[in-house]
């Protein structure tokens, strides 16, 4: 009998399975039509904790509770929800896990590009069949929005703000009347109850394509904040690299020190000041999300993994550091080599051994080899 194949990122419905379902077997209150979970449960699968003895759900989103609490209420409403933030706050895994919750499905996703056509939100055609038989509804190929409407599902729509506006427009209609017309068909799909969406949009694509007014207003907007504190981002880091069977390194001491000083150098270039609040710092024109600290802890672990004793030290966050970094050689250079020459340089005890290594590595300068 052949081996199922392990799937690389299984949809957040597979991997916390058993979580949901826990979930649902405890759930007394009254559910929305549509709905797997009642809209505190969905909350409790999202903040984790101990919602019963012996049930334990694992955090989904480090954060304020009373944002998600926004977010699932809006989605009981007629409008939409809309996940803004700068890179890395979270919005695509908060939509994900969302999606999952309430619809027990995923996977009904818009992906946003500049090149998106109407027929991604709207529907298109089965070109053969369209010339042999002309439009029927056996040549109609239904978007992700129309087969939401169908089902009565959760449907994701990720970076709205780089869709074309005249292509954003045509969610008006779905939103406001619940409805898509079929016109070559001389019909409609209705929306069934448990439909709605989520979209996410990036605040530092603000003026790419703005939100029409008419399409603004028929969303709700919840703002993920960046992680408010140095211990909040480190919790987030730890709970979401996603190691296998290596995330056991990130429990040691040592590994937990070293990611608190990754954060720390995160942090202060990303707010323009030490962690103290002591001495300004100059900013890189890359966000450094936490996401991207993610990804830096990751590559650490699997450089030390793959090419040392098993245990990240200093010298494998950086070359994933610099790249994190510096986007501009000339300007994120300048700045770098300034951050750690001004504020590393000076500060004692293990942050030396940071210090050291930037220095062999080249502080930003040249390619490190």
């Amino acid at each position: 009998m052949a081996k199922t194949p392990q799937i690389l990122r299984p949809h957040p419905e597979q991997t916390y399975a058993k979580e949901l379902a826990a979930l649902a077997k405890l759930d007394k209150d009254k559910k929305p039509v549509g709905w797997q979970l009642s809209p505190k449960r969905v909350v409790d699968y999202l903040m984790g904790g101990e919602v019963a003895k012996g049930v334990k759900i694992s955090p989904k989103y480090i954060g304020d509770r009373r944002l998600m609490e926004v977010a699932v209420a809006t989605l009981t409403t007629n409008r939409a929800l809309l996940l803004a933030g700068v890179p890395g706050t979270a919005k695509t895994w908060v939509s994900e896990h969302l999606a999952a919750a309430i619809s027990g499905n995923s996977t009904l996703l818009v992906q946003g590009t500049a090149g998106l056509s109407e027929d991604a939100l709207r529907y298109g055609w089965n070109y053969a069949q369209l010339i042999s038989k002309g439009p029927s509804e056996s040549a109609l190929v239904p978007s992700p929005v129309m087969t939401g409407m169908q089902r009565g599902s959760i449907v994701r729509i990720e970076e709205l703000t780089r869709i074309p506006s005249e292509v954003q427009d045509s969610l008006i209609t779905v939103l406001s009347e619940k409805t898509l017309p079929v016109p070559e068909l001389s019909t409609e799909v209705q929306a069934i109850p448990g439909f709605n969406l989520i979209a996410t949009a990036n605040e530092r694509d603000r003026g790419v394509n703005e939100l029409s007014t008419a399409l603004r207003r028929r969303f709700n907007t919840v703002v993920l904040p960046s992680p408010s504190s140095l211990a909040e981002e480190l919790r987030i880091v730890r709970e979401r690299s996603s190691l296998g069977d290596r995330s056991a390194i990130l429990e040691t001491s040592s590994a937990v020190e070293e990611i608190e000083r990754l954060i720390t150098i995160f942090r202060e270039l990303r707010n323009g000041v030490t962690e103290d609040g002591s001495t300004k710092v100059q900013q890189p024109g890359a966000g450094l999300s936490t996401a991207e600290a993610i990804s830096v802890v990751e590559n650490a672990v699997s450089l030390a993994a793959h090419f040392g004793d098993g245990i990240p030290q200093v010298k494998d966050y950086l070359p994933s550091l610099r790249g994190a970094v510096i986007r501009d050689e000339e300007r994120d250079g300048a700045v770098w080599r300034s951050y750690v020459e001004g504020v590393l340089k000076e500060r004692p005890g293990k942050w030396r051994d940071w210090y050291m290594a930037l220095t062999e590595f080249g502080a930003g300068k040249g390619d490190g080899g």
